[in-house]
């Protein structure tokens, strides 16, 4: 995945949250970005599928974007993130297996129609008798 990482893009800002005065003057929130539709590491099917899956997270000018301020340094968050979108971009990769209908067999529908059947003697025994 050397490849793929060289297409990111990274962007600092201000983080909120824990650091003290730290969180005023250091730029340790990252935002990485990375544009799906001009990655020459996937092929067009693989960018497809992950604009299919990952419409929510992709902006109108094609671009995947991730902010992470996890950690109080920037190289901590850096890793954060770049290890983040690797992970959406291969989970988004991912083709689930197809799910073929099956019937239940013969002697498994029988069994559980006996069942029933007991199960309803047994509450019919229960049953006052004048």
């Amino acid at each position: 995945m050397k490849n793929f990482t060289t297409e990111l893009t990274y962007k600092t800002s201000r983080s909120s949250g824990a650091g003290g005065q730290n969180v005023n003057k250091v730029e340790t929130s990252v935002t990485v970005m990375w544009n799906v539709e001009q990655s020459s590491f996937f092929s067009d099917e693989e960018k497809n599928l992950v604009f299919n899956k990952l419409k929510n997270r992709i902006n109108s000018e094609g671009i995947l974007q991730l902010t992470v301020s996890e950690s109080r340094t920037q190289l901590q968050n850096k890793k954060i993130a770049t290890d983040k979108i690797l992970e959406i971009v291969n989970q988004a990769l991912i083709i689930p297996k197809k799910r073929y209908k099956t019937k239940p067999s013969k002697s498994s529908v029988e069994k559980r129609i006996q069942q029933k059947k007991q199960h309803s003697d047994k509450k019919e025994n229960r049953r006052f008798k004048y």
